[in-house]
């Protein structure tokens, strides 16, 4: 799954009724999974210099890397933390690890060949779906459209509980990105093949 849709859903599941402090660490939580890809793809491209197919097809799949994203991406390790925690009164923290638990769970059903290894470090164990939400050989046509239009429809909810401005046109922007994208790729690439 996108991670701007992560952002979109952990707020729309987690964030109706909390403080705005609560708000931040849940957004945080939505994104801090995907940290590592994001690190590795800047130092592949711009300090390594890999071309594209290399970076994804080689270097994303070297064990460094691996590790590290199957650590960011781990269902113990963020359920162990909330106890923690919450022991020690860390409210904040504690919703932080639950929004990676629910961005590892909306991810679980949509990766195929490039699925993460969701309970590392106790398993290496990668759930391969049958669905991806990016490669049309296993019906990201469909995937893609399915998560554009529930951000579509969390919209509204997440709008209403944003506090500023500046976060409002953040979401807006996902939207547009999103049906730009979705019509770019798949309607007018004739990303329609069956």
């Amino acid at each position: 799954m996108n991670t701007p849709s992560h952002y979109v859903f952990n707020l729309a599941l987690m964030g109706t009724v909390l403080t705005p402090e609560a708000k931040v660490a849940i957004t945080i939580g939505s994104m801090l999974p995907d940290a590592p890809i994001f690190a590795f793809y800047l130092v592949a491209k711009f300090v390594q210099k890999l071309p594209e197919k290399q970076i994804w097809n080689e270097a994303y799949y070297e064990p460094f890397w691996q590790n590290i994203i199957a650590l960011f991406h781990s269902i113990p390790v963020a359920a162990i933390a909330i106890p923690v925690c919450l022991y020690f009164r860390w409210k904040m923290a504690a919703f932080l690890f639950a929004s990676m638990i629910l961005h590892d769970l909306l991810d679980l059903p949509v990766h195929n060949e490039d699925a993460h290894r969701h309970f590392f470090p106790f398993s290496d164990y990668r759930f391969i779906s049958p669905i991806s939400y990016w490669d049309p050989q296993h019906h990201a046509v469909f995937v893609a459209l399915g998560e554009l239009l529930l951000v579509l429809v969390a919209t509204p909810f997440v709008f209403k509980m944003l506090d500023t401005w500046l976060a409002k046109g953040i979401l807006i922007s996902i939207n547009v990105v999103y049906v730009i994208g979705y019509l770019r790729f798949y309607v007018f690439r004739g990303g329609f093949s069956f």
